[in-house]
């Protein structure tokens, strides 16, 4: 099924890179200064870190099935239309931070920048949100569809 509505995230924000580029750079300066073979592990580390934040993407799609979402690598969900009690499309502020937040008032929020997204509350009583920056491109999908009100 042709996707609505689709958006791909990444983390972007310059000063996430910045705070990976000087660990790692002290590092290195530590490790060519003092020698240390256990410097080595601490900048393995910081490139496995920088690896997983260039991978990580947040990707969200809405078709006449659902709602489609990954986090790749981690988070896999397709709910279909059926399971939903109710969505909306909000300002749901600061969460905590970005990445998989759990137990906020929202449910699982998901999300890569901002503070906006897709607030779905399932009929098991499940809630979650999933970031987004395009909030007026995915409401007037979902009014398209019926399944939000105007």
């Amino acid at each position: 099924m042709k996707p609505k509505f689709t958006e791909i995230q990444k983390f972007t924000q310059w000063w996430l890179w910045l705070i990976i580029l000087i660990h790692s750079s002290f590092v290195v300066w530590q490790l060519i200064s003092a020698g240390s073979s256990s410097l080595v592990s601490i900048l393995f580390g910081d490139i496995l870190i920088a690896v997983l934040f260039f991978t990580l993407k947040l990707k969200t799609e809405v078709n006449e099935e659902g709602v489609k979402m990954a986090f790749f690598p981690f988070i896999k969900k397709e709910i279909n239309w059926e399971e939903i009690k109710s969505l909306r499309v909000l300002d749901y502020g600061f969460v905590g931070g970005w990445g998989i937040r759990f137990w906020t008032k929202y449910g699982t929020v998901y999300n890569v920048n901002g503070r906006k997204g897709l607030a779905i509350e399932l009929k098991s009583g499940k809630k979650l949100a999933i970031g987004t920056q395009k909030e007026e491109e995915l409401e007037s999908v979902l009014k398209e569809l019926g399944k939000i009100g105007e």
